[in-house]
């Protein structure tokens, strides 16, 4: 299955993004990477493929980052209604092999970048029955990310 060691995000849903990075980040001393808004494209069973607005960010510092969720109203980032946090980022070498690894398991796929027959793309989100949310993403878009957490672009 996956290797939990390879967390390195806690995502979490905000009502604010600005707000949050201002209300979090001295009192937790951590520094923000550029902020991101864009149409996310994903894939979701009851939607199928959809584009989704959304802002976020990252904090800087490692080993373990907080990610920033403001999602458009009634997605799964939406924060308005329940924010807090709301799922794990773990590195996968294998997005596709141990995302049906886990569904096979009896997990629940409730989002992808692609859809399935493209092989689910750089992520997805997997829950088990007892609800905890594991963001699967490729690890070979890691020195992207390493480059944003250094103060560089995303992407």
């Amino acid at each position: 299955m996956i290797d939990f060691g390879c967390a390195y995000h806690l995502g979490i849903r905000v009502p604010d993004i600005e707000s949050a990075m201002d209300e979090m980040g001295a009192s937790l001393g951590v520094t923000w990477c550029s902020l991101q808004e864009r149409e996310q494209s994903v894939w979701t069973p009851d939607t199928g493929s959809v584009t989704i607005p959304l802002k976020f960010t990252y904090s800087a510092e490692d080993p373990m980052h907080l990610e920033l969720l403001e999602g458009a109203p009634g997605s799964i980032w939406d924060g308005r209604v329940s924010p807090g946090a709301h799922h794990i980022g773990v590195w996968s070498d294998d997005v596709r092999a141990d995302t049906q690894a886990l569904v096979d398991a009896g997990w629940t796929l409730l989002m992808a970048q692609a859809e399935p027959a493209q092989g689910f793309g750089a992520f997805t989100y997997v829950q088990p029955p007892s609800g905890l949310i594991v963001e699967l993403v490729w690890s070979a878009i890691k020195p992207m990310f390493d480059r944003w957490f250094a103060g560089g672009p995303l992407g």
